[in-house]
């Protein structure tokens, strides 16, 4: 068994290994070691290998779904070696001899199809990349069949895998620029890569699926290559590959989608992200056409028209949405049902969501059918895309039982009537269990034994069970019955009456099975003829999912559509942020709206005001409004008119990089010059203190520079917030800057933060009363003030910063701040409604005594 073991761990040695024992899943050597460490299970030995004992755990086979999801998640590859012949067959042979085995399948992140192992609402991509000067990418999902391709330069190649986030990439052997899955070079080649293609798609050419570059053959070939490789005969269906045209989509590279939050939260996760925060799909299906949605929105104004009027049209008819929802609530996820009926990881329950999910389509599809509605052209095309699946519904209706078991081989699947030849040999199968009744009774009479048992086992089947005080006179010659076993309380015995029956019943209840077996598969073959069309209808539930959902949100939100076209305009009318409003409203708390125009006139607004004031949600909140209009949603605002933005960039937050040995400054440096050299007259670019990571005067040289840039060269429509009120005065002399301003006010020494986005610059920044909120030291911000009146003091002077502090007296010598103000302590405890005109008296007296003292 271990020299087996061996063989086939040969033929993956990246991957654990489970081999298949009976009803255990068995690991040995390292793969035991790792396997173990990983799944908190325990570590065995058993026997020897070169005199050194073997490490050995196991996983029962029931279970291994759920100990492969956490294999995977702690990044091993697994290898799945089944028996392939039946045991008998194997004990047949002369001699010592084992049960064949074969490596049946290698389970990747990238190539999970299983329910268990996928997250419902995530698309699980595997990706390719065939790089060079015009790089090659394909990606393909194989649980719902979904296969793309798209010719980018390198750099969009890395913000296209930032918008998949692939949860496997494969890359040749030899590429270092991400952490991806080896392969031979070979497989890269664009024509192995046709000739895979064209064999895979029975097609002698590939101009009818679209026009595709070397280079994307190439990276579709070599996944296809993959996918054969770990699926060991049993291919995925897959959809045939669909070129995505450049510049189709806004263009959103990875710093940007990480600072935007829009489908992956501060965590990482859903949580937290644009996505979870408007989802409101109600099937795994719609989810995740609403991330692929958010994640690349459009750039065709009359495409991303045709989306929104389909949220209008559901706006408007509110009954019609409501009845939609409740129709789609009760859809199964057909796209991954199918997926596991085509590679072979399926069960009878499979069949039962497909007959189930058709029908509730094909009733939808005749509900929005209705000639009373006017429809919108989206949702006309939509319909069209509903298969015919009237007769394989009703094909799967006529065998199906309502409720099919999980196991295929547990039978009850088939309903009865649908087979006359099966429903007879279950009749057998009742009838010999009845007669085995039967027989327990006489010879319950014939022996005289009362509590003689007739049962059954995997091992001996049918047997007569007495307790061992009555088995005496049944070991006579002549008691008819057979001793099969003696146990401690229990003496077991079968008879020749006992073996027909038992026959009859194994017999029956075997054909029965592999009846079963065969409707069922013959099931699988309707729906896989009807494959492409069924994929078809799913796509078209999860736009119908995602249309009513977007409409449900702008309906119950008060959320506006918004006007896109080709132009460059940006006017929003009291925008709002999705994320931080609906943080605000859980906590009882309004959103304070705010406009932005950024016009021909007014393209570059340079935004001032304190930290915390709510700089960075403004600059965020339109970037997000953006990707919503664009991506076919109504947006928080009263009204908004967007331009088509091709590029969205994003600078904002400060973060380090030390693996790739960069400091904050270097990361906010690499992504501000990435902006410079990406955006266009079209972009939409949002830039947060620039410059900050360095000294002062450094910091405002860039960010003067680069502000004169985006005005002057870029001309692109941006919002550049800073703290470098110097910058203002550049107002006079660049045409297209505007100033705008997050409000504050002291207000009885606090700062109070108002929200609110006016015209001008501020007039300060107020670090320190931020820095006192933050709770710093009294003594420290007391320093501080001191420093701060001294370099306003010489602001105009000459010598540098640093000349006006050199007679400042050092920190130690500063007097403290008092903890607590006596004076403001006596105001705050008065209440003027409750005292008399005498105690009023007394209270001036005092507070004109401790003003003297603090004089004093």
């Amino acid at each position: 068994m271990i020299a087996q073991f061996l063989t086939l761990k040969a033929e993956a040695p990246d991957c654990l290994l489970f081999f298949r024992m009976g009803d255990f899943y068995e690991l040995f050597f390292e793969d035991a070691v790792a396997a173990a460490a990983t799944l908190d299970i325990a570590l065995t030995k058993r026997g020897e290998h070169d005199g050194v004992p073997i490490p050995m755990c196991g996983v029962p086979v029931h279970a291994a779904d759920n100990y492969l999801a956490r294999l995977i998640k702690g990044g091993h590859r697994v290898a799945i070696a089944e028996q392939v012949e039946d045991p008998a067959v194997a004990r047949a042979r002369p001699g010592k001899s084992i049960v064949a085995r074969a490596i049946t399948r290698v389970v990747t992140p990238g190539t999970l199809t299983e329910a268990g192992l996928l997250e419902p609402k995530r698309a699980n991509w595997l990706a390719a990349i065939a790089p060079g000067p015009q790089t090659g990418l394909a990606w393909c999902d194989l649980s719902t069949g979904a296969f793309a391709t798209r010719a980018c330069t390198p750099d969009e190649a890395t913000a296209e895998l930032a918008r998949l986030a692939p949860a496997e990439l494969i890359a040749p052997e030899g590429w270092k620029d991400s952490p991806a899955t080896p392969r031979p070079l070979p497989e890269f080649s664009a024509q192995k890569g046709e000739a895979r293609l064209k064999s895979r798609f029975a097609v002698v050419t590939l101009d009818g699926f679209g026009a595709f570059t070397p280079s994307e053959i190439a990276a579709a070939g070599a996944l296809l290559a993959y996918v054969e490789a770990t699926a060991k005969g049993s291919i995925p269906l897959l959809s045939p590959p669909r070129p995505e045209l450049p510049g189709s989509t806004m263009a959103i590279d990875a710093a940007t989608r990480t600072s935007l939050e829009l489908t992956r939260g501060p965590g990482g996760t859903r949580a937290g992200s644009l996505e979870a925060c408007i989802d409101r799909t109600v099937t795994a299906a719609g989810a995740r056409q609403l991330g692929a949605d958010l994640a690349a929105p459009l750039t065709d104004a009359p495409q991303i028209a045709a989306r929104l009027d389909l949220v209008a049209w559901f706006c408007e008819n509110a009954v019609t949405r409501i009845r939609t929802r409740e129709a789609l609530a009760a859809m199964p996820d057909i796209a991954r049902a199918l997926g596991r009926l085509a590679v072979g990881r399926w069960t009878p329950r499979d069949l039962a969501q497909m007959r189930d999910g058709l029908a509730l389509s094909l009733a939808l599809k005749a509900a929005l059918s209705a000639p009373s509605l006017t429809t919108p052209t989206l949702l006309t095309d939509t319909l069209a895309r509903f298969g015919a699946h009237g007769s394989l519904v009703e094909a799967l209706r006529r065998a199906l039982v309502p409720e099919p078991p999980h196991d295929p081989g547990a039978g009850g699947s088939i309903a009865p009537g649908y087979d006359a030849a099966l429903d007879a040999l279950r009749e057998t199968a009742r009838d010999g269990r009845t007669a085995v009744l039967g027989l327990e009774t006489r010879l319950r009479e014939q022996t005289g034994v009362a509590a003689l048992k007739i049962r059954h086992n995997g091992v001996l089947g049918y047997h007569i069970e007495v307790a061992a005080r009555f088995a005496d006179p049944l070991m006579a010659a002549d008691s008819g019955l057979i001793h099969r076993q003696t146990l401690a309380g229990v003496v077991r015995f079968g008879s020749v009456d006992l073996a027909a029956l038992a026959s009859t019943i194994a017999q029956a209840g075997d054909h029965a099975l592999a009846a079963e077996a065969a409707h069922l598969e013959e099931l699988r073959s309707l729906i896989l003829a009807e494959a492409a069309a069924i994929a078809e209808t799913a796509q078209a539930l999860a736009r119908l999912d995602v249309a009513s959902a977007l409409a449900d949100l702008a309906a119950t939100e008060n959320w506006s559509r918004p006007k896109v076209d080709a132009t460059t305009a940006f006017h929003i009318e009291s925008g709002r942020h999705p994320v931080v409003e609906a943080a605000v409203k859980a906590a009882r708390n309004p959103f304070v709206a705010n406009d932005c125009d950024l016009s021909a006139d007014a393209r570059l607004w340079l935004v001032t005001g304190p930290n915390m004031a709510g700089k960075s949600t403004f600059l965020r909140q339109n970037a997000l409004i953006a990707v919503l209009a664009q991506a076919g949603s109504f947006v928080p605002a009263r009204a908004a008119h967007i331009g088509v933005v091709d590029r969205l960039f994003s600078r904002v937050g400060a973060a380090d990089d030390l693996a790739q040995g960069r400091s904050t400054f270097m990361v906010e440096m690499v992504e501000t010059a990435a902006i410079l050299s990406g955006a266009t007259s079209c972009s939409l670019v949002i830039l947060d203190e620039v410059g900050r990571g360095t000294s002062t005067y450094d910091g405002l040289a860039i960010a003067w520079a680069v502000l004169e840039a985006v005005h002057d060269d870029l001309q692109c429509r941006c919002l550049f917030a800073t703290h470098y009120h110097e910058l203002v005065q550049l107002k006079e002399r660049l045409k297209s800057l505007a100033t705008a301003h997050v409000t504050a006010r002291e207000w009885k020494g606090d700062l109070v933060f108002l929200h609110e986005v006016k015209p001008g610059a501020a007039d300060k920044s107020y670090g320190l009363a931020v820095a006192r909120l933050a709770g710093v030291p009294a003594p420290v911000l007391t320093r501080a003030r001191g420093v701060l009146a001294r370099l306003e003091a010489n602001r105009d002077k000459t010598g540098g910063l640093a000349a006006g502090l050199s007679d400042l007296p050092l920190f130690g010598a500063h007097p403290a701040e008092p903890a607590t103000d006596p004076l403001r302590a006596k105001l705050a405890a008065i209440d003027p409604d409750a005292i008399t005109p005498r105690e009023a008296l007394d209270l001036l007296a005092d507070l004109k005594a401790l003003m003297g003292e603090e004089q004093a």
